[in-house]
Protein backbone atom coordinates (compact mmCIF):
# COMPACT_ATOMS: atom_id res chain seq x y z
CA UNK A 1 0.00 0.00 0.00
CA UNK A 2 1.09 3.47 -0.81
CA UNK A 3 2.72 5.88 2.19
CA UNK A 4 0.72 9.10 3.01
CA UNK A 5 3.21 11.28 2.09
CA UNK A 6 2.79 9.70 -1.69
CA UNK A 7 -0.69 10.16 -1.50
CA UNK A 8 -0.20 13.57 -0.18
CA UNK A 9 1.94 14.91 -2.88
CA UNK A 10 -0.93 15.05 -5.46
CA UNK A 11 -3.29 16.10 -3.03
CA UNK A 12 -0.79 19.43 -2.20
CA UNK A 13 -0.60 20.22 -5.82
CA UNK A 14 -4.56 20.48 -6.33
CA UNK A 15 -4.71 22.66 -2.93
CA UNK A 16 -1.79 25.33 -4.59
CA UNK A 17 -3.84 25.47 -7.65
CA UNK A 18 -6.62 26.46 -5.59
CA UNK A 19 -4.57 28.86 -4.07
CA UNK A 20 -4.98 31.86 -6.24
CA UNK A 21 -3.46 34.55 -4.50
CA UNK A 22 -0.44 32.68 -3.18
CA UNK A 23 -1.29 33.32 0.72
CA UNK A 24 -1.66 29.88 1.89
CA UNK A 25 -5.55 30.46 1.90
CA UNK A 26 -8.19 28.74 0.12
CA UNK A 27 -11.73 29.21 0.33
CA UNK A 28 -14.23 27.07 2.40
CA UNK A 29 -16.42 26.02 -1.01
CA UNK A 30 -13.55 25.19 -2.91
CA UNK A 31 -12.22 22.79 -0.26
CA UNK A 32 -15.63 21.12 -0.18
CA UNK A 33 -15.28 20.41 -3.64
CA UNK A 34 -11.58 19.56 -3.61
CA UNK A 35 -13.19 17.53 -0.49
CA UNK A 36 -15.89 15.46 -2.18
CA UNK A 37 -13.42 14.96 -5.32
CA UNK A 38 -11.05 13.06 -2.88
CA UNK A 39 -13.48 11.02 -1.50
CA UNK A 40 -15.18 9.61 -4.40
CA UNK A 41 -12.02 9.00 -6.30
CA UNK A 42 -9.98 7.67 -2.68
CA UNK A 43 -13.63 5.00 -2.60
CA UNK A 44 -14.37 6.94 1.21
CA UNK A 45 -18.05 7.85 1.93
CA UNK A 46 -18.36 11.21 2.51
CA UNK A 47 -19.78 13.35 4.92
CA UNK A 48 -21.06 16.95 4.15
CA UNK A 49 -21.26 18.31 7.08
CA UNK A 50 -18.10 17.02 8.55
CA UNK A 51 -15.96 20.03 7.12
CA UNK A 52 -18.57 22.62 8.00
CA UNK A 53 -17.92 21.10 11.32
CA UNK A 54 -14.61 20.78 11.41
CA UNK A 55 -14.81 25.17 10.71
CA UNK A 56 -17.62 26.04 12.58
CA UNK A 57 -15.66 28.83 14.33
CA UNK A 58 -14.26 30.20 11.57
CA UNK A 59 -16.90 32.00 8.92
CA UNK A 60 -14.73 35.02 8.31
CA UNK A 61 -12.86 34.75 5.36
CA UNK A 62 -10.51 31.50 4.21
CA UNK A 63 -9.44 29.10 5.91
CA UNK A 64 -5.34 28.12 6.41
CA UNK A 65 -3.53 25.26 5.38
CA UNK A 66 -3.10 24.56 9.26
CA UNK A 67 -6.80 24.06 9.45
CA UNK A 68 -7.45 21.99 6.72
CA UNK A 69 -5.34 19.38 7.26
CA UNK A 70 -6.13 18.27 10.46
CA UNK A 71 -9.39 17.71 8.43
CA UNK A 72 -7.81 15.85 5.61
CA UNK A 73 -6.10 13.01 7.69
CA UNK A 74 -9.10 12.58 10.44
CA UNK A 75 -12.01 12.29 7.57
CA UNK A 76 -9.95 11.78 4.59
CA UNK A 77 -6.29 9.84 4.54
CA UNK A 78 -7.29 7.96 7.95
CA UNK A 79 -9.91 6.13 6.11
CA UNK A 80 -8.24 5.60 2.87
CA UNK A 81 -8.58 1.18 2.06
CA UNK A 82 -6.01 -0.57 -0.10
CA UNK A 83 -8.22 -0.93 -3.25
CA UNK A 84 -8.67 2.86 -5.11
CA UNK A 85 -6.86 3.93 -7.87
CA UNK A 86 -3.89 5.75 -7.51
CA UNK A 87 -3.78 6.76 -11.05
CA UNK A 88 -6.83 8.65 -10.57
CA UNK A 89 -6.05 10.64 -7.82
CA UNK A 90 -2.89 11.82 -9.89
CA UNK A 91 -5.23 12.67 -13.13
CA UNK A 92 -7.14 14.83 -10.64
CA UNK A 93 -4.79 16.23 -9.10
CA UNK A 94 -2.91 17.07 -12.80
CA UNK A 95 -6.33 18.21 -14.29
CA UNK A 96 -6.35 21.05 -11.64
CA UNK A 97 -2.78 21.90 -11.64
CA UNK A 98 -0.81 21.64 -14.94
CA UNK A 99 -3.38 24.10 -17.00
CA UNK A 100 -1.74 27.17 -14.83
CA UNK A 101 1.88 26.04 -15.26
CA UNK A 102 2.29 24.76 -18.75
CA UNK A 103 -0.55 25.72 -21.20
CA UNK A 104 1.53 28.67 -22.42
CA UNK A 105 4.53 26.84 -23.11
CA UNK A 106 5.15 25.47 -26.51
CA UNK A 107 6.58 21.51 -25.32
CA UNK A 108 7.75 18.91 -27.82
CA UNK A 109 5.86 16.16 -25.96
CA UNK A 110 2.13 15.62 -25.68
CA UNK A 111 0.01 16.79 -22.40
CA UNK A 112 0.21 12.75 -21.23
CA UNK A 113 3.55 12.24 -21.27
CA UNK A 114 3.90 15.68 -19.84
CA UNK A 115 1.79 13.50 -17.03
CA UNK A 116 4.08 10.94 -17.04
CA UNK A 117 6.78 13.49 -16.11
CA UNK A 118 5.06 15.41 -13.30
CA UNK A 119 4.52 11.74 -11.67
CA UNK A 120 7.79 10.68 -11.90
CA UNK A 121 8.95 13.84 -10.15
CA UNK A 122 6.43 13.23 -7.15
CA UNK A 123 7.69 9.62 -7.42
CA UNK A 124 11.86 10.87 -6.47
CA UNK A 125 10.90 14.03 -5.05
CA UNK A 126 12.10 14.60 -1.29
CA UNK A 127 9.48 14.65 1.13
CA UNK A 128 9.53 18.02 1.45
CA UNK A 129 7.27 20.89 0.77
CA UNK A 130 7.31 22.72 -1.72
CA UNK A 131 8.26 19.62 -3.21
CA UNK A 132 11.84 19.83 -4.97
CA UNK A 133 13.89 16.83 -6.87
CA UNK A 134 17.65 17.23 -6.47
CA UNK A 135 20.48 16.67 -8.56
CA UNK A 136 21.04 12.79 -7.60
CA UNK A 137 17.90 12.15 -8.05
CA UNK A 138 17.61 14.19 -11.65
CA UNK A 139 20.52 12.18 -12.71
CA UNK A 140 19.00 8.79 -12.01
CA UNK A 141 15.69 9.70 -13.88
CA UNK A 142 17.73 11.18 -17.15
CA UNK A 143 20.02 7.40 -16.95
CA UNK A 144 16.87 5.37 -16.64
CA UNK A 145 15.32 7.98 -19.35
CA UNK A 146 18.06 7.07 -21.64
CA UNK A 147 18.60 3.42 -21.41
CA UNK A 148 14.96 3.04 -22.20
CA UNK A 149 15.59 4.97 -25.33
CA UNK A 150 18.68 2.91 -25.95
CA UNK A 151 20.52 6.34 -26.43
CA UNK A 152 24.12 6.88 -24.79
CA UNK A 153 24.37 8.91 -21.79
CA UNK A 154 26.19 12.39 -22.49
CA UNK A 155 28.52 12.79 -18.89
CA UNK A 156 29.93 16.12 -20.37
CA UNK A 157 26.61 17.73 -21.14
CA UNK A 158 25.19 16.52 -17.91
CA UNK A 159 28.29 18.12 -16.16
CA UNK A 160 27.86 20.90 -17.46
CA UNK A 161 24.22 21.75 -16.74
CA UNK A 162 25.07 20.61 -12.99
CA UNK A 163 27.47 23.31 -12.79
CA UNK A 164 24.84 25.69 -14.29
CA UNK A 165 21.92 24.71 -11.76
CA UNK A 166 24.39 24.62 -8.94
CA UNK A 167 25.16 27.81 -9.42
CA UNK A 168 21.77 29.02 -8.99
CA UNK A 169 20.51 26.24 -7.02
CA UNK A 170 20.37 22.81 -6.39
CA UNK A 171 17.12 21.28 -7.34
CA UNK A 172 14.17 21.92 -9.47
CA UNK A 173 10.32 21.92 -9.20
CA UNK A 174 7.79 19.47 -11.43
CA UNK A 175 7.35 22.28 -13.71
CA UNK A 176 10.94 23.24 -14.75
CA UNK A 177 11.86 19.32 -14.81
CA UNK A 178 8.79 19.31 -17.38
CA UNK A 179 10.41 22.66 -19.14
CA UNK A 180 13.42 20.42 -19.56
CA UNK A 181 12.59 17.69 -21.45
CA UNK A 182 9.76 19.08 -23.29
CA UNK A 183 12.19 21.62 -24.80
CA UNK A 184 14.62 19.01 -25.78
CA UNK A 185 17.38 20.22 -23.55
CA UNK A 186 19.03 16.55 -23.41
CA UNK A 187 16.91 14.75 -26.01
CA UNK A 188 17.38 17.20 -29.07
CA UNK A 189 17.62 15.21 -32.12
CA UNK A 190 15.77 12.54 -30.70
CA UNK A 191 12.54 11.18 -32.29
CA UNK A 192 9.54 12.28 -30.59
CA UNK A 193 7.70 9.07 -30.58
CA UNK A 194 11.13 7.32 -29.15
CA UNK A 195 11.00 9.84 -26.30
CA UNK A 196 7.17 9.38 -25.88
CA UNK A 197 8.02 5.85 -25.39
CA UNK A 198 11.40 5.82 -23.07
CA UNK A 199 9.14 8.11 -20.84
CA UNK A 200 6.34 5.69 -20.88
CA UNK A 201 8.45 3.08 -19.56
CA UNK A 202 10.21 4.94 -17.07
CA UNK A 203 6.94 5.84 -15.32
CA UNK A 204 5.65 1.99 -15.81
CA UNK A 205 8.57 1.21 -13.83
CA UNK A 206 8.64 4.07 -11.31
CA UNK A 207 5.02 5.15 -10.57
CA UNK A 208 3.19 1.85 -11.74
CA UNK A 209 5.80 -0.17 -10.07
CA UNK A 210 5.79 -2.69 -13.13
CA UNK A 211 9.35 -5.04 -12.12
CA UNK A 212 8.71 -6.84 -15.38
CA UNK A 213 6.33 -7.23 -18.54
CA UNK A 214 5.97 -8.84 -21.60
CA UNK A 215 4.32 -11.14 -23.54
CA UNK A 216 3.78 -14.67 -22.79
CA UNK A 217 1.26 -17.53 -23.54
CA UNK A 218 -1.17 -18.67 -20.18
CA UNK A 219 -3.07 -22.00 -20.50
CA UNK A 220 -6.88 -21.76 -19.49
CA UNK A 221 -7.83 -23.14 -16.43
CA UNK A 222 -11.71 -24.54 -18.05
CA UNK A 223 -11.08 -25.30 -21.45
CA UNK A 224 -7.31 -25.83 -21.34
CA UNK A 225 -6.66 -23.50 -23.86
CA UNK A 226 -3.13 -21.68 -24.58
CA UNK A 227 -3.41 -18.18 -25.53
CA UNK A 228 -1.16 -15.40 -26.03
CA UNK A 229 -1.40 -12.30 -22.76
CA UNK A 230 0.56 -8.98 -21.64
CA UNK A 231 1.89 -10.06 -18.67
CA UNK A 232 2.85 -7.33 -16.11
CA UNK A 233 4.90 -8.34 -12.81
CA UNK A 234 4.39 -6.16 -9.60
CA UNK A 235 4.97 -7.20 -5.98
CA UNK A 236 2.03 -8.62 -4.61
CA UNK A 237 0.38 -9.03 -8.18
CA UNK A 238 0.99 -10.40 -11.79
CA UNK A 239 -1.51 -8.76 -13.69
CA UNK A 240 -2.29 -9.99 -17.49
CA UNK A 241 -3.93 -8.05 -20.48
CA UNK A 242 -5.17 -8.54 -24.07
CA UNK A 243 -2.27 -6.51 -25.28
CA UNK A 244 0.02 -4.39 -24.73
CA UNK A 245 -2.17 -0.99 -24.63
CA UNK A 246 -3.82 -2.52 -21.07
CA UNK A 247 -7.33 -1.78 -22.44
CA UNK A 248 -8.96 -5.04 -20.89
CA UNK A 249 -7.34 -6.74 -18.34
CA UNK A 250 -8.56 -10.69 -17.91
CA UNK A 251 -7.02 -11.59 -14.80
CA UNK A 252 -4.11 -11.08 -12.09
CA UNK A 253 -2.23 -14.12 -10.37
CA UNK A 254 -1.95 -12.59 -6.52
CA UNK A 255 1.16 -13.54 -4.97
CA UNK A 256 2.13 -14.00 -1.29
CA UNK A 257 4.17 -15.75 0.84
CA UNK A 258 2.86 -19.30 0.30
CA UNK A 259 3.15 -19.27 -2.95
CA UNK A 260 5.95 -20.80 -4.90
CA UNK A 261 7.47 -20.96 -8.91
CA UNK A 262 8.75 -23.92 -10.53
CA UNK A 263 10.19 -24.59 -14.34
CA UNK A 264 8.11 -27.42 -15.95
CA UNK A 265 9.45 -29.84 -18.68
CA UNK A 266 8.00 -29.33 -22.34
CA UNK A 267 4.17 -30.99 -22.96
CA UNK A 268 1.64 -30.74 -25.26
CA UNK A 269 4.00 -29.17 -27.97
CA UNK A 270 4.83 -26.18 -25.52
CA UNK A 271 8.26 -25.27 -24.33
CA UNK A 272 9.93 -23.40 -21.67
CA UNK A 273 6.91 -23.89 -19.53
CA UNK A 274 7.05 -22.84 -15.87
CA UNK A 275 3.98 -22.60 -13.00
CA UNK A 276 3.09 -20.34 -10.47
CA UNK A 277 1.01 -22.25 -7.72
CA UNK A 278 -0.99 -20.38 -5.35
CA UNK A 279 -3.48 -21.29 -2.60
CA UNK A 280 -6.70 -21.76 -4.73
CA UNK A 281 -4.91 -22.78 -8.31
CA UNK A 282 -2.03 -23.27 -10.14
CA UNK A 283 -0.59 -21.14 -13.31
CA UNK A 284 0.89 -22.73 -16.25
CA UNK A 285 2.64 -20.30 -18.61
CA UNK A 286 4.97 -20.51 -21.58
CA UNK A 287 7.25 -18.31 -22.50
CA UNK A 288 9.22 -17.29 -25.67
CA UNK A 289 12.71 -18.67 -24.81
CA UNK A 290 14.63 -20.02 -21.82
CA UNK A 291 16.45 -16.43 -21.46
CA UNK A 292 12.89 -15.38 -20.90
CA UNK A 293 11.48 -17.98 -18.87
CA UNK A 294 14.69 -17.94 -16.33
CA UNK A 295 14.15 -14.41 -15.91
CA UNK A 296 10.76 -14.25 -15.44
CA UNK A 297 11.40 -17.50 -12.68
CA UNK A 298 13.69 -15.33 -10.95
CA UNK A 299 11.77 -12.19 -11.24
CA UNK A 300 9.02 -14.05 -10.03
CA UNK A 301 10.85 -15.92 -6.65
CA UNK A 302 12.47 -12.52 -6.02
CA UNK A 303 8.72 -11.10 -5.31
CA UNK A 304 8.06 -13.90 -3.62
CA UNK A 305 10.94 -13.70 -1.23
CA UNK A 306 10.82 -10.18 -1.01
CA UNK A 307 6.93 -10.79 0.15
CA UNK A 308 8.47 -13.12 2.89
CA UNK A 309 10.54 -10.70 4.35
CA UNK A 310 8.72 -7.88 4.71
CA UNK A 311 10.51 -5.85 2.12
CA UNK A 312 9.11 -3.30 -0.82
CA UNK A 313 9.14 -3.23 -4.56
CA UNK A 314 13.69 -2.87 -5.94
CA UNK A 315 12.41 0.44 -7.10
CA UNK A 316 11.22 1.61 -4.01
CA UNK A 317 13.98 -0.04 -1.82
CA UNK A 318 16.58 1.82 -4.48
CA UNK A 319 14.88 4.94 -3.73
CA UNK A 320 15.08 4.60 -0.09
CA UNK A 321 18.91 3.70 0.06
CA UNK A 322 19.56 6.53 -2.42
CA UNK A 323 17.71 9.01 0.26
CA UNK A 324 19.56 7.19 3.22
CA UNK A 325 22.87 7.50 1.63
CA UNK A 326 22.88 10.96 0.67
CA UNK A 327 21.25 11.95 4.49
CA UNK A 328 24.16 10.09 5.43
CA UNK A 329 26.66 12.14 3.22
CA UNK A 330 25.18 15.41 4.69
CA UNK A 331 25.42 14.08 8.18
CA UNK A 332 29.07 13.40 7.68
CA UNK A 333 29.83 16.91 5.36
CA UNK A 334 28.40 18.36 8.37
CA UNK A 335 30.58 16.05 11.24
CA UNK A 336 33.78 17.57 9.16
CA UNK A 337 32.83 20.78 8.59
CA UNK A 338 32.00 21.03 12.52
CA UNK A 339 35.70 19.41 13.14
CA UNK A 340 37.18 21.89 10.60
CA UNK A 341 35.67 24.87 12.58
CA UNK A 342 36.95 23.13 15.70
CA UNK A 343 40.56 22.63 14.42
CA UNK A 344 40.03 27.07 13.43
CA UNK A 345 39.13 27.82 16.92
CA UNK A 346 41.62 25.83 18.73
CA UNK A 347 44.20 27.39 16.09
CA UNK A 348 42.66 30.72 17.44
CA UNK A 349 43.16 29.87 20.62
CA UNK A 350 47.24 29.18 19.83
CA UNK A 351 47.51 32.28 18.01
CA UNK A 352 45.94 33.99 20.57
CA UNK A 353 48.60 32.66 23.17
CA UNK A 354 51.09 33.40 21.03
CA UNK A 355 50.20 37.08 20.75
CA UNK A 356 50.00 37.12 24.81
CA UNK A 357 53.30 35.85 25.03
CA UNK A 358 54.88 38.04 22.91
CA UNK A 359 53.08 41.11 24.62
CA UNK A 360 54.50 39.34 27.92
CA UNK A 361 57.56 39.64 26.79
CA UNK A 362 57.43 43.38 24.91
CA UNK A 363 56.11 43.97 28.70
CA UNK A 364 58.85 42.71 30.28
CA UNK A 365 61.47 43.86 28.61
CA UNK A 366 59.83 47.81 28.71
CA UNK A 367 59.93 46.77 32.53
CA UNK A 368 63.52 46.29 31.81
CA UNK A 369 64.06 49.23 30.09
CA UNK A 370 62.94 51.51 33.38
CA UNK A 371 64.75 49.33 35.68
CA UNK A 372 67.95 50.21 33.60
CA UNK A 373 67.04 54.00 33.81
CA UNK A 374 66.86 53.85 37.43
CA UNK A 375 69.93 52.10 37.30
CA UNK A 376 71.93 54.42 35.10
CA UNK A 377 70.45 57.62 37.53
CA UNK A 378 71.89 55.62 40.52
CA UNK A 379 74.99 54.87 39.11
CA UNK A 380 75.69 58.73 37.70
CA UNK A 381 74.96 59.47 41.14
CA UNK A 382 77.78 57.05 42.64
CA UNK A 383 80.03 56.56 39.80
CA UNK A 384 82.84 55.18 41.22
CA UNK A 385 81.25 52.98 44.49
CA UNK A 386 79.27 50.97 41.56
CA UNK A 387 81.49 50.87 38.66
CA UNK A 388 81.91 46.95 39.50
CA UNK A 389 78.18 46.67 39.47
CA UNK A 390 76.83 48.26 36.07
CA UNK A 391 79.29 46.21 34.36
CA UNK A 392 77.83 43.44 35.78
CA UNK A 393 74.23 44.83 34.79
CA UNK A 394 75.52 45.52 31.09
CA UNK A 395 76.22 41.96 31.00
CA UNK A 396 72.86 41.02 32.60
CA UNK A 397 71.19 43.45 30.09
CA UNK A 398 73.35 41.89 26.81
CA UNK A 399 72.05 38.44 27.72
CA UNK A 400 68.73 38.73 28.06
CA UNK A 401 68.65 40.76 25.17
CA UNK A 402 70.18 37.38 23.49
CA UNK A 403 67.34 35.65 25.47
CA UNK A 404 64.28 37.81 23.54
CA UNK A 405 66.17 37.25 20.07
CA UNK A 406 66.49 33.77 20.71
CA UNK A 407 62.65 33.80 21.83
CA UNK A 408 61.84 35.92 18.74
CA UNK A 409 63.23 33.33 16.69
CA UNK A 410 61.36 30.36 18.29
CA UNK A 411 58.12 32.29 17.69
CA UNK A 412 59.02 32.70 14.33
CA UNK A 413 59.32 29.33 13.94
CA UNK A 414 56.32 28.27 15.61
CA UNK A 415 54.69 30.91 13.26
CA UNK A 416 56.03 28.91 10.31
CA UNK A 417 54.44 25.48 11.82
CA UNK A 418 51.19 26.99 12.45
CA UNK A 419 51.30 28.04 8.45
CA UNK A 420 52.20 24.38 7.52
CA UNK A 421 49.29 22.99 9.80
CA UNK A 422 47.15 25.52 7.93
CA UNK A 423 48.60 24.42 4.38
CA UNK A 424 47.82 20.65 6.08
CA UNK A 425 44.24 22.01 6.27
CA UNK A 426 43.52 22.90 3.54
CA UNK A 427 44.90 19.66 1.51
CA UNK A 428 42.45 18.05 3.95
CA UNK A 429 39.54 19.97 2.79
CA UNK A 430 40.21 19.86 -0.99
CA UNK A 431 40.36 16.01 0.39
CA UNK A 432 37.10 15.95 1.12
CA UNK A 433 35.81 17.77 -1.86
CA UNK A 434 37.65 14.74 -3.72
CA UNK A 435 35.63 12.16 -1.46
CA UNK A 436 32.02 14.51 -2.10
CA UNK A 437 32.96 13.57 -6.21
CA UNK A 438 34.27 9.90 -5.81
CA UNK A 439 31.94 8.21 -3.24
CA UNK A 440 33.48 5.10 -3.93
CA UNK A 441 37.12 5.65 -2.21
CA UNK A 442 35.34 5.76 1.46
CA UNK A 443 38.06 3.33 2.75
CA UNK A 444 41.10 5.23 1.24
CA UNK A 445 40.13 8.25 2.24
CA UNK A 446 39.68 7.45 5.67
CA UNK A 447 43.51 6.04 5.86
CA UNK A 448 44.35 9.35 4.56
CA UNK A 449 42.55 11.35 6.98
CA UNK A 450 44.00 9.01 9.54
CA UNK A 451 47.58 9.77 8.81
CA UNK A 452 46.73 13.34 8.80
CA UNK A 453 45.35 12.96 12.29
CA UNK A 454 48.41 11.59 13.19
CA UNK A 455 50.75 13.98 11.55
CA UNK A 456 48.62 16.69 13.49
CA UNK A 457 49.05 14.71 16.50
CA UNK A 458 52.87 14.68 16.09
CA UNK A 459 52.77 18.50 15.24
CA UNK A 460 50.92 19.30 18.76
CA UNK A 461 53.49 17.38 20.28
CA UNK A 462 56.19 20.09 19.16
CA UNK A 463 53.73 22.71 20.16
CA UNK A 464 53.48 21.41 23.45
CA UNK A 465 57.31 21.34 23.27
CA UNK A 466 58.05 24.35 22.41
CA UNK A 467 55.48 25.70 25.19
CA UNK A 468 57.45 24.00 28.22
CA UNK A 469 60.39 25.55 26.75
CA UNK A 470 59.22 29.05 26.59
CA UNK A 471 57.65 28.45 30.02
CA UNK A 472 61.20 27.46 31.09
CA UNK A 473 62.77 30.80 30.14
CA UNK A 474 59.77 32.71 31.68
CA UNK A 475 60.50 31.09 35.02
CA UNK A 476 64.23 32.65 34.88
CA UNK A 477 62.61 35.65 34.01
CA UNK A 478 60.06 35.80 36.77
CA UNK A 479 63.68 35.14 39.20
CA UNK A 480 64.92 38.42 37.64
CA UNK A 481 61.76 40.09 38.33
CA UNK A 482 61.68 38.68 42.02
CA UNK A 483 65.06 40.81 42.75
CA UNK A 484 63.25 44.02 41.64
CA UNK A 485 60.35 43.37 43.66
CA UNK A 486 62.98 42.74 46.78
CA UNK A 487 64.02 46.52 46.50
CA UNK A 488 60.71 47.51 45.84
CA UNK A 489 59.55 45.81 49.21
CA UNK A 490 61.97 47.91 51.04
CA UNK A 491 61.26 51.05 49.72
CA UNK A 492 57.14 50.20 50.15
CA UNK A 493 58.53 48.68 54.01
CA UNK A 494 59.60 52.68 54.45
CA UNK A 495 56.52 54.73 53.12
CA UNK A 496 54.42 52.45 54.82
CA UNK A 497 56.13 53.16 58.12
CA UNK A 498 55.46 56.96 57.30
CA UNK A 499 51.97 56.17 56.54
CA UNK A 500 51.60 54.77 59.91
CA UNK A 501 53.04 57.63 61.65
CA UNK A 502 51.08 60.13 59.56
CA UNK A 503 47.92 57.82 61.02
CA UNK A 504 49.01 58.38 64.66
CA UNK A 505 49.02 62.14 63.98
CA UNK A 506 45.55 62.27 62.26
CA UNK A 507 44.17 60.09 65.00
CA UNK A 508 45.22 62.33 68.05
CA UNK A 509 44.04 65.27 65.55
CA UNK A 510 40.72 63.57 65.14
CA UNK A 511 41.23 63.51 69.15
CA UNK A 512 41.80 66.66 70.11
CA UNK A 513 38.71 67.77 67.73
CA UNK A 514 36.36 65.50 69.41
CA UNK A 515 37.84 66.80 72.86
CA UNK A 516 36.77 70.32 71.61
CA UNK A 517 33.48 69.80 70.66
CA UNK A 518 33.19 68.32 74.14
CA UNK A 519 34.16 71.60 75.92
CA UNK A 520 32.22 73.72 73.00
CA UNK A 521 28.69 71.92 74.10
CA UNK A 522 29.64 72.49 77.80
CA UNK A 523 29.98 75.82 77.16
CA UNK A 524 27.15 76.28 75.35
CA UNK A 525 25.04 74.45 78.41
CA UNK A 526 26.86 76.53 80.89
CA UNK A 527 25.75 79.77 78.19
CA UNK A 528 21.63 78.67 78.60
CA UNK A 529 21.71 77.89 82.29
CA UNK A 530 23.13 81.48 82.92
CA UNK A 531 20.96 83.26 80.41
CA UNK A 532 17.92 81.01 82.67
CA UNK A 533 18.98 82.42 86.15
CA UNK A 534 19.73 86.03 85.02
CA UNK A 535 16.26 86.15 83.28
CA UNK A 536 15.14 84.69 87.23
CA UNK A 537 17.04 87.02 89.24
CA UNK A 538 15.99 90.25 87.04
CA UNK A 539 12.44 89.15 87.28
CA UNK A 540 12.42 88.76 91.25
CA UNK A 541 14.66 92.04 91.82
CA UNK A 542 12.93 94.07 89.22
CA UNK A 543 9.42 93.52 91.18
CA UNK A 544 10.57 94.58 94.47
CA UNK A 545 12.35 97.77 93.16
CA UNK A 546 11.00 100.50 95.07
CA UNK A 547 10.61 104.23 92.71
CA UNK A 548 12.26 106.92 94.21
CA UNK A 549 12.74 110.50 92.63
CA UNK A 550 15.45 110.71 90.77
CA UNK A 551 18.96 113.26 91.05
CA UNK A 552 19.46 116.16 88.56
CA UNK A 553 22.44 114.75 87.42
CA UNK A 554 22.22 112.26 84.71
CA UNK A 555 21.99 108.89 85.26
CA UNK A 556 22.52 105.92 83.46
CA UNK A 557 19.79 103.87 82.15
CA UNK A 558 19.50 100.08 80.99
CA UNK A 559 16.50 97.88 79.37
CA UNK A 560 18.00 94.38 81.37
CA UNK A 561 15.21 94.45 84.01
CA UNK A 562 11.16 95.71 83.45
CA UNK A 563 12.31 99.05 85.07
CA UNK A 564 15.31 101.26 85.19
CA UNK A 565 18.34 100.22 87.15
CA UNK A 566 21.07 103.02 88.39
CA UNK A 567 24.73 102.85 87.82
CA UNK A 568 25.02 101.64 91.44
CA UNK A 569 22.38 98.61 91.51
CA UNK A 570 24.28 98.05 87.93
CA UNK A 571 27.45 96.88 89.18
CA UNK A 572 26.20 95.14 92.12
CA UNK A 573 23.74 92.98 89.84
CA UNK A 574 27.06 92.05 87.82
CA UNK A 575 28.92 91.01 90.44
CA UNK A 576 25.89 88.89 91.69
CA UNK A 577 25.38 87.51 88.23
CA UNK A 578 29.41 86.59 88.15
CA UNK A 579 29.17 84.59 91.36
CA UNK A 580 26.63 82.16 90.33
CA UNK A 581 28.17 81.78 87.01
CA UNK A 582 31.47 80.73 88.78
CA UNK A 583 29.45 79.05 91.34
CA UNK A 584 27.62 76.77 88.60
CA UNK A 585 30.69 76.40 86.90
CA UNK A 586 32.59 74.80 89.72
CA UNK A 587 29.49 72.61 90.43
CA UNK A 588 29.79 71.16 86.77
Amino acid sequence: MLSRDEILKPIWYAFTALDLDRNGKVSKSQLKVLSHNLCTILRIPHNTSALEEHFKDDDEGPVSTQGYMPYLNMCILNKIQANFDFNELNKMCWTLSAPKHISGKHLLISGVDAFKIWCIFNYLSEDKYPLQIVIEELEYFLRKLFAAMGCSWNEDRFEDYKMQLSAKKKHLNAWELIELIGMGHFTKGINPQTLSIGINEVYRELVMDVIKQGYMMKKGHKRKNWTERWFELHLNCMSYYVSEDLIEQKGYISLDRNCCVESLPDKDGKKNLFIIKCFEKSFEISASDKKTKQEWIQAIQDCIVRIRQGLSSPHRESRQKRRELRNRIRAEKETMENRMRQLQLANESKQAQLEAMNKKLQEASSRGDLEEQRRLQTQIELLDQYRRDLEQEKMARMQMEEQVVEKANEVEQYWQRMQELEDMYRQLKKALDDERRAKEDEEALSKLQARLLQQEASKRLELEQIHLQQQEILTQSQKEKQELKRERAEKERALQAAQEQLEILRRQREGTQEEYKVVTKKLERAANKTKTWKHKVFKHEGLLQIIQPGTKSPTKMTNWGQAAFTETELDELERIWQENKNRSHDAQ
